[in-house]
């Protein structure tokens, strides 16, 4: 079973951290886009955002996988992918700790910081505006969710259901959570944004020589190496 293996177990690291992490981003987002909302309708906002990603992302889980077969697309998804990483760099440094608190208090529907306002100095916006922009982060977020997931589990067809489910689960039943823990501890963010670079770089490099190469000779090459470092091992052990 792929999952007893060490590659298997790597990649499933991988998608787990991942999912954790853009969860919460995912979250936070559509709880600062209902923070500008009056009480009454900032449940429902929330409710739309939620749904709206966990239908998007099964939505692109179905095409993903297939696109990326593709040539020249998965260096396309790599570099889609250091993209979300710089502007994740730029946010988790810059910290935004107002506009986060907001987040959090819409999403919890709590007096968090205890200053008797529920999300409190966020500029006032109408229902439409704000699920216009919740929906809008929801597709980006999604396909960079879906992605990265696809990329993290390249070649380990279990590995990418779980990672795909999870990333479901996640949105739909503990994203509110899941950004509160995030945002308590930050290193959680720090270490998924190295695991999602990880995997940028790793779809990048794979992309190129797919190009380059085409799609049989660069897996080809990956093997050669492969067989080359394992007969090197036992010769080098005998020559010590």
């Amino acid at each position: 079973m792929e999952l007893l293996t060490s590659e298997g177990l790597w990649a499933l690291l991988q998608v787990i951290a991942i999912d954790l992490v853009l969860a919460g981003d995912n979250a936070i987002v559509i709880g600062l886009a209902a923070a500008g909302l009056p009480t009454e309708q900032r449940n429902r906002a929330i409710l739309v955002g939620i749904i709206a990603a966990t239908v998007l992302r099964i939505g692109f889980a179905l095409i993903t996988t297939t696109l990326l077969a593709i040539t020249g697309l998965l260096l396309a998804g790599g570099i889609l992918l250091l993209w979300v990483c710089w502007k994740m760099w730029r946010e988790l440094r810059a910290g935004h700790d107002l506009e986060e608190q907001a987040a959090e208090e819409a999403l919890a529907g709590a007096d968090l910081n205890a200053d008797g306002r529920v999300a409190g100095g966020m500029p006032r916006k109408t229902f439409a505006q704000a699920a216009l922009q919740i929906v809008v982060a929801d597709v980006s977020m999604s396909l960079d969710n879906v992605l990265a997931v696809a990329g993290a589990a390249h070649d380990h067809p279990t590995v990418l259901i779980i990672g795909l489910v999870l990333s479901i689960a996640l949105m739909g039943l503990a994203s509110t959570f899941v950004a509160r823990v995030i945002g308590r501890y930050r290193w959680i963010a720090f270490a998924g944004l190295a695991v999602i670079l990880y995997v940028a770089l790793s779809m990048v490099y794979e992309g190129y020589h797919e190009i380059r190469y085409g799609r049989e000779e660069a897996h080809t090459e990956e093997v050669v190496q492969d067989v080359d470092a394992a007969v090197e091992t036992p010769a080098e052990a005998a020559t010590e």
